[in-house]
């Protein structure tokens, strides 16, 4: 380099004229590309120096000439801009030869990514769609498969042997846990005017003994329907529930009427909602949780030696199913007022000397149930997951229920074992596939999962197969999933999920609310994890044989049009193009800005409420600007991570990595810390149940209006400030760097 600015510095001295030669060599195998630049001199030439002109001279027989005295000639002028100019280029050539050297020559790990992404994303796609069938769900139809039952354990083994044949490494976990079932004498029963009438339908985890009361009818037992009979000054103490099944999940009916002061709950399927004949049984649980309610927050192990201690969600008060036709004949010697033209205005209310006596003799039992796994590990990032799930246990034959949804689970496997075997696809993050077992006794199976395993960090996204095959399609979700709907065609049609539902109005024909009995709801309010329940659905009309024993394959096929192999393949393309999405791309395709506006808008409703009530219930100093600076500051990280996202380099994998991470975090962090899985298992503010949640904030406001006895300004002031730093940890969480906080409170 000193002999090269050597003779530069003597052609803009004016020199004897020099000329530059400059040769490129790139080794396109690797390490060894290199750039070359070469100047001589005449006078090196001449001289037969030891500089860089003498490295340069390809004809050791060329003739010396006499050098000439220097002067500022045209010609040197003209050698001496050339020079400049080509000084400039030559200066660009190394630049970018050194820049494009990292693509030229990768690493192993650079090259082993090349490879894997060689394929695209809608390719495998399409790979997956013509591999992907709709599998026989005879296959995986039992008469008798309840929880811990011989033929779900048959059944297990059949997916696990499955799994196996595909070349997944596969393992199963063994939980022992307590559940409710049918009384010894197979029937629990109650006593209205002097007749008494047995139910073999159950509803697990009730309280168990005698109660006695005066009917109430209180249409599907939500907290409106509540506020409406309070709003009509009609006593509720003590007061036996006649409560409409559907809307609501069983437990949060019990819940609800637990907290007016009931004493206990009837639950029966009505004609116009479960056109399924009135005699027929319903089954389900009350629990106001998720897992085994003896090991609230832990896993249920055999010989594991833990306190006793229940969960909070279980019921203080009886809950029993019964018949359409017993609750005609209550319903019609009811006295008291009408209800309301609402609720159909044909019968009354109750009165408090309607009396009933309700009796529920329900048997606790051990259980051992299996989980069974399968999984394909990643490429890039192994210690990523992906889970896909289903239930497999039901009440009775449950083909909706258990049976399709076991089916497409193991379809699923099969198709994407194929790809990576034959077609070269190699995820980026592992897939678990997984079959619960016990989730009619509120997802046990997959909650006890969770607790053993304590995995949520590296659970990227769950995804429950099936809930449901009819005709409608819908969504149960908060991450976007939107991606996956324009490729997959509806059945017997042209057009697309996209183009039948979504084109319009996504969020109002697609997606909906995350229901308590969900199979994906623990996932996302107990642990954390970004979740997505979906199937084909009656509109709002729900499936009327799920926890019934009339879940058969032919009551499905009545449903569904005789559709149901077209339903479920259109069901599995959809669950597995967002499977190979999730693992494929480099970052995931979660949304973090919709919460913003939800957060917003629960700040918006608070903020109204505490103004209109100051000073006279609440305390003039009382200020909710700390919560509108946690919303704000949530606001900006999820923006900047938007623009993060936007500017990364997709190919550097670490970025990748820290950016996902930064996503997965939301769910995570919008669990407050501030209540025990024990007390409040749902612990997330905005989906979760619980004085925690940002939705009971603004119930308590109501309370506080109302002067509902519970409601209390202190207590409502310690949880805005714990709703408060739950918002702005999540946002401190999402900016990432400790550096990065948006601290503003």
């Amino acid at each position: 380099m000193d002999q090269a600015r050597s003779t530069i510095s003597k052609i803009f001295n004016g020199e004897p004229h020099s000329y530059t030669r400059f040769n490129l060599t790139q080794n396109m195998e690797g390490d060894n590309s290199q750039v070359e630049m070469k100047l001589s001199s005449d006078m090196d030439e001449e001289a037969g120096g030891n500089g860089v002109g003498d490295h340069l001279n390809h004809n050791s027989n060329r003739k010396p000439h006499a050098a000439e005295k220097p002067g500022r000639k045209p010609k040197n002028l003209c050698f001496m801009v050339a020079a400049t100019v080509l000084i400039f280029v030559i200066g660009y050539l190394i630049a970018y030869l050194a820049h494009g050297k990292k693509d030229v020559a990768p690493t192993c790990e650079s090259a082993c990514r090349m490879r894997v992404e060689a394929k695209g994303h809608l390719f495998f796609c399409f790979v997956f769609s013509s591999r992907c069938d709709s599998s026989s769900p005879r296959e995986f139809s039992v008469v008798n498969h309840k929880a811990g039952s011989k033929g779900d354990e048959s059944l297990a083994n059949k997916v696990l042997g499955k799994f196996k044949g595909y070349g997944m490494n596969t393992w199963t976990d063994e939980h022992f846990i307590k559940v409710q079932d049918a009384p010894a004498a197979g029937a629990n029963r109650f006593v209205f005017k002097g007749s008494a009438e047995y139910s073999k339908g159950f509803l697990s985890y009730s309280a168990n003994g005698t109660a006695t009361g005066g009917v109430l009818y209180a249409f599907y037992g939500q907290e409106s329907d509540f506020q409406l009979l309070r709003d009509r000054n009609i006593n509720m103490t003590d007061r036996v529930m006649l409560i409409r099944a559907g809307r609501i999940s069983f437990a949060e009916k019990v819940a609800n009427a637990a907290k007016m002061g009931a004493s206990a709950v009837l639950i029966y399927p009505d004609p116009t909602d479960y056109p399924i004949g009135d005699s027929t049984q319903l089954f389900g649980h009350v629990h106001m949780g998720s897992g085994d309610p003896y090991t609230p927050g832990f896993p249920s192990f055999n010989h594991t030696q833990f306190p006793p201690v229940q969960s909070s969600g279980l019921p203080k008060i009886l809950a029993q199913s019964i018949t359409s036709a017993m609750a005609s004949n209550i319903r019609r010697q009811l006295g008291g007022h009408n209800e309301p033209e609402t609720w159909g205005g044909s019968y009354k209310l109750g009165e408090e000397n309607d009396a009933i006596t309700v009796e529920v003799n329900n048997v606790l039992a051990e259980k051992k149930i299996h989980n069974v796994f399968g999984v394909i590990k990643g490429f890039v990032d192994a210690d990523r997951y992906v889970v896909i799930g289903a239930q497999r246990d039901a009440w009775g034959a449950g083909f909706a229920t258990s049976t399709v949804g076991t089916s497409l689970l193991v379809e699923l496997a099969r198709s994407i074992s194929d790809m990576v075997k034959n077609d070269g696809f190699k995820p980026r993050r592992s897939i678990v596939f997984a079959s619960w077992s016990a989730g009619e006794y509120g997802s046990v199976g997959a909650t006890e999962w969770l607790e053993v395993r304590r995995i949520y960090p590296t659970v990227l996204f769950w995804i429950s197969s099936f809930y449901g095959i009819v005709t409608l399609f819908g969504v149960q979700t908060l991450p976007d999933v939107f991606f996956s709907m324009p490729r997959v065609k509806y059945p017997d049609s042209s057009s697309t999920l996209y183009s039948q539902f979504a084109k319009i109005n996504f969020e109002s024909n697609v997606l909906e609310p995350f229901k308590l009995d969900a199979a994906a709801y623990p996932f996302l309010a107990f642990s954390g994890i970004p979740s997505v329940s979906f199937g084909f659905t009656s509109g709002n009309l729900e499936y009327p044989y799920f926890g019934t024993e009339l879940d058969t394959r032919e009551k499905l096929n009545v449903a569904a049009g005789n559709q149901v192999p077209q339903l479920a393949e259109t069901a599995a393309r959809f669950a597995g193009h967002m499977v190979l999405r999730l693992v494929h791309d480099h970052l995931l395709r979660m949304d973090v800005m919709k919460y913003n506006n939800i957060i917003r808008n629960h700040v918006v409703q608070i903020n109204t409420k505490v103004y209109s009530m100051q000073p006279q219930l609440l305390p003039k100093a009382l200020t909710v600007q700390w919560l509108i600076s946690a919303s704000g500051s949530y606001g900006r990280v999820a923006q900047r991570l938007v623009t993060d996202m936007q500017n990364s380099d997709l190919e550097d994998i670490e970025m990748c990595r820290i950016i996902n991470d930064r996503i997965m975090a939301v769910e995570r962090n919008l669990l407050s810390p501030y209540v025990s899985p024990r007390d409040s298992p749902f612990r997330h503010i905005m989906l979760g149940s619980g004085p925690h949640t940002l939705k009971a904030l603004s119930n308590h406001l109501d309370g506080l209006k109302n002067d509902h006895p519970e409601s209390d300004a202190d207590l409502f002031r310690n949880q805005l400030a714990m709703a408060t730093w739950t918002v702005q940890g999540c946002a401190n969480s999402l900016a990432g760097d400790i550096w990065a906080l948006d601290n503003e409170i």
